[in-house]
């Protein structure tokens, strides 16, 4: 294995590495929750608290990502930084507009409806939630944003392995 690509290995590595260990953060804490509980809403209500939400999620996102990288002493691009935060933040507001993510899941191909239907919560009586902290649709939305984080993470990496300019120097 030559240097170059264990290098690019070693960028990965760190890319996924900030991604995914500081989704939950950047999704759950940075949120506020005015945002969490409207985002999933119908119309241009749900949209803007969206969008609210993806931008603190991005950013929260981009400075890991600059940090991390910048400490191990890589110098990863601009554009292979900006590249990964916006796949993350595109797949992330239409995953968490609810929708589009329960027609995939709930899709011939995926199958998961039954799971969907089974797996809720109860948090006030006579009230059964489908989305939220313990139920099969969270579970399968933070599992789709992780996933996203590695194609996010390679893209990067493969953007910065061919810059003009020295990329880990």
């Amino acid at each position: 294995m030559n240097t170059r690509t264990v290098k690019a290995l070693a960028l990965f590595g760190a890319l996924q590495a900030a991604w995914s260990d500081v989704h939950p953060f950047c999704d759950q804490i940075l949120q506020s929750s005015r945002d969490a509980m409207k985002k999933g809403n119908p119309g241009w209500e749900g949209r803007r608290h969206c969008v609210r939400h993806v931008v603190t999620y991005s950013a929260g996102q981009l400075v890991a990502a600059v940090a991390v990288t910048r400490t191990l002493g890589f110098r990863v691009s601009p554009r292979g930084l900006l590249a990964g935060t916006a796949i993350n933040a595109l797949t992330h507001f239409v995953i968490d507009r609810r929708e589009p993510l329960k027609k995939v899941l709930r899709s011939r191909l995926i199958g998961l409806g039954g799971y969907l239907d089974h797996a809720t919560v109860q948090r006030r009586p006579g009230v059964v939630d489908e989305a939220g902290p313990g139920t099969a649709f969270t579970e399968c939305d933070q599992a789709a944003h992780r996933l996203i984080s590695v194609f996010a993470s390679l893209t990067t990496t493969w953007l910065a392995t061919r810059a003009r300019r020295s990329w880990w120097s």
